[in-house]
């Protein structure tokens, strides 16, 4: 006989998810194949057509064929306003600030929760995805409390709360999502261990690898320590690189040498740190503990100085030939995705584009999935690789994408490779 934990885990029979972007429209898509009627919020009409037509709109992958077949059998359906369910699970972006204190914006996650209040109900499950400030679970669970003096949330009613709540964080990376949502591990952090159970055992479903309960409050330093580990280490590397750069030293020998030491294993420096979690969350232990977070701090400033060091660098190849073209090969945040969020290579393009206009070309693999309109705002123009490495005397890779191997390494041209691509 199961227990009334078990059970009530198992007696979700609706999931909502909040959220239809890298995150979450995989996540919904994965809930749904496993037979849970799944259903997409996004304030997107454009993801919201696209899930509806059995398409997902971002590319990656199989996710495609996985949200066609979800749709098709009628597990899987999107929205544009939260409906009620057993469980909800919150993927909502979490930016941070432009101000020097670069404060993290949890307005979304705030935004979401006021509207799922309405539609909540005895026996519920809240599952926050979103990358957040440690507190931001028991910030939401606040604010749901306030919301609706009706039900009992965990804060307060500890074990006997009609609604649970648990953060879970995303640990997966464009390219390998439906693989890793699988094979990896998971963090579970309850408000109470009851609704860690309760969370584990949805995640269960799909999840191979093992469910971690802990601390809603842990789950979420663990989330923004993965990646302030990650963003420390680019950071050493990409700061040798502008070292060697600097003393006319092979950066790459130096890695490739120093690598040989049984300890030792430094990171493959590049433009600088992209994409919606490296370049982002450390800046949530920043804003947490100013005076702590040193190192922290630091490999972030360092990270975000890469792409300026990346223009000067250009600027120095003009100074001997001031009316060269500059191709620049790679978008991307990182290669083989059509992810521009936070992108180095994206702010070298502007940043050059905005000097030079039209003599800076550039070539991407995923330019389609850049609107029109932000192409238009940063003045940028795409052109087919081969054009571009043809007409340009200056040649910047930033970004490796492997449509990019079929060209050799071009001659009689300046080359400036910060990614090592044709090393």
């Amino acid at each position: 006989m199961q227990d009334g934990h078990s059970a009530a885990a198992e007696d979700i029979s609706t999931l909502a998810v909040i959220g239809l972007g890298y995150i979450g429209l995989p996540t919904a898509a994965m809930f749904a194949s496993t037979g849970l009627n799944t259903i997409g919020v996004d304030v997107s009409q454009r993801a919201v057509d696209a899930v509806n037509s059995g398409k997902a709109h971002i590319e990656e992958g199989n996710l495609d064929e996985l949200v066609e077949h979800c749709v098709r059998s009628g597990l899987l359906r999107a929205v544009m306003e939260p409906v009620a369910a057993d469980a909800f699970v919150i993927a909502v972006p979490t930016p941070v600030g432009h101000d020097e204190a670069r404060t993290p914006d949890v307005t979304y996650i705030q935004r979401a929760g006021a509207a799922l209040a309405p539609l909540l109900k005895k026996g519920d499950l809240i599952i926050l995805e979103s990358t957040s400030p440690v507190g931001t679970t028991g910030m939401l669970a606040e604010l749901l409390a306030h919301a609706r003096p009706d039900l009992r949330f965990p804060q307060h009613a500890g074990a006997e709360s009609d609604v649970c709540l648990a953060y879970c964080p995303e640990r997966i990376i464009p390219g390998r999502m439906l693989q890793e949502l699988v094979e990896n591990d998971r963090i579970i952090g309850g408000m109470t261990p009851r609704c860690a159970e309760r969370a584990a055992m949805l995640y269960k479903r799909f999840v191979r690898g093992v469910c971690h309960l802990t601390t809603d409050r842990t789950a979420e330093m663990v989330k923004l320590t993965e990646n302030s580990f990650r963003d420390v280490n680019i950071a050493f590397a990409n700061e040798l690189s502008m070292i060697c750069q600097d003393q006319g030293i092979d950066v790459w020998k130096v890695i490739e040498f120093a690598n040989r030491h049984p300890r030792v294993s430094i990171l493959r420096p590049g433009a600088g740190v992209g994409g919606h979690c490296i370049a982002v969350d450390p800046w949530f232990i920043v804003a947490s503990a100013p005076e702590r977070s040193r190192i922290i701090r630091t490999a972030r400033e360092v990270n975000d100085a890469k792409p300026h060091y990346v223009v000067a660098q250009v600027e120095a190849a003009l100074a001997d030939q001031p009316d060269a073209t500059i191709a620049l090969l790679g978008l991307t945040y990182k290669p083989d995705v059509d992810d521009f969020r936070e992108s180095p290579s994206l702010e070298i393009a502007t940043l050059l584009s905005g000097k030079l206009g039209g003599r800076v070309v550039c070539s991407d693999p995923f330019s389609d999935a850049m609107p029109p309109a932000e192409i238009e705002a940063r003045q940028l123009r795409f052109v087919d690789t081969a054009v571009a490495l043809e007409s340009a005397e200056i040649i910047v890779v930033l970004v490796p994408h492997s449509a990019f191997m079929s060209h050799p390494r071009p001659q009689g041209k300046i080359v400036i490779d910060p990614v090592g691509f044709w090393v």
